[in-house]
């Protein structure tokens, strides 16, 4: 079957008139590779690169203009543009400049891209952009702060409208970050990576005093953009339920369960490996413990429990009613 999600990534280093820049090609050819294929190899994007790494290999506006468009053409489930370049903000918009650009306003006018990708007919449109003034991209002109994205757009942008984007040891900051989160940083428990939890991720690392990404959606449901490790099977997360009949129980434990008490029963074990993963990843917690022995073997030694943390309900909850 063919796959049916496809992105274009774009990465300019290089300028007929402007300076160049030096970190866009590599950001380019790093989320190209970890949009290409999930943790498992699997394929997730058909991706297509624009690359502009000297005078032989420049991308002009015209070019950059048609590739985006074709990439929003027809009916995927999920079009994504990647681009890291110079970017422009004057009182008439926001630019993407091309290598052939003579000034920041003879660029391709972010207003331009988002038509695009309002008008597709794909399923989730995703729009990443690692340039300085990217946050400008869906600004409604004369409407400061307001967007207009249509119905399946999301826009994460590298900085604010008023913002530089940083490059640092070669590679963009937002991008470095963006990466890591793809790679299985800001993976949820069954190892999707969405919009959300990505931009999540790289708001709380950069903090208030760095440059600010910005995150504009207008979708009913979050798209996965790639398949993470997973850090439980989706086998052992089912148990949930069967461990815990409802999300208010208190699973009591004793040394049956404890494989290093002595008496420890072959039935009893299994389920207490099971719930030792899920306190490793904060859906469960022992209770009845003093702080220093706050531990799962504590727990069971002294014939005290264990239960389902704010996030174990979440997870409970998704399990019981058939969501994963």
């Amino acid at each position: 079957m063919a796959n049916n999600r496809k992105a274009l990534v774009v990465g300019i280093n290089y300028y007929d008139n402007i300076k160049n820049l030096c970190g866009c090609v590599n950001d380019a050819k790093q989320m190209q590779k970890v949009l290409n294929r999930n943790e498992d190899n699997s394929l997730n994007f058909t991706v297509a690169t624009l690359t502009a790494k000297d005078k032989s290999t420049r991308v002009t506006c015209g070019q950059l203009k048609d590739a985006i468009e074709e990439l929003f053409k027809g009916d995927s489930e999920v079009a994504l543009l990647y681009v890291a370049s110079h970017g422009f903000v004057d009182s008439s918009g926001g630019y993407i400049i091309a290598s052939d650009s003579k000034r920041g306003d003879d660029g391709l006018a972010m207003d331009i891209v988002l038509k695009y990708a309002n008008d597709s007919n794909a399923k989730n449109r995703v729009i990443i952009l690692d340039c300085c003034h990217a946050g400008c991209m869906g600004n409604i002109a004369n409407f400061p702060g307001a967007a207009t994205l249509g119905d399946g757009v999301t826009i994460l942008a590298a900085s604010t409208e008023e913002q530089y984007a940083s490059e640092k040891h070669g590679s963009g900051v937002f991008t470095g970050l963006l990466v890591d989160a793809l790679k299985g940083s800001a993976a949820n428990l069954v190892g999707e990576v969405t919009p959300g939890s990505a931009y999540a991720l790289i708001d709380q690392t950069l903090g208030p005093w760095n440059q600010r990404p910005v995150f504009k959606t207008n979708v009913k449901n979050f798209v996965s953009l790639r398949k993470a490790k997973v850090p439980l099977e989706l086998a052992e997360l089912h148990q949930l339920t069967r461990l815990f009949p409802n999300p208010d129980y208190d699973f009591p434990l004793d040394p049956t369960f404890e494989p290093e008490s002595g008496v420890g029963q072959q039935g009893n074990m299994k389920k207490f490996e099971v719930l030792q993963h899920f306190n490793r990843v904060n859906l469960v917690v022992p209770y009845g413990l003093p702080k220093k022995k706050s531990h799962m073997y504590f727990a069971a030694m002294m014939k005290k429990g264990c239960r389902l943390t704010a996030l174990g309900r979440h997870y409970w909850n998704l399990v019981n009613k058939g969501a994963i």
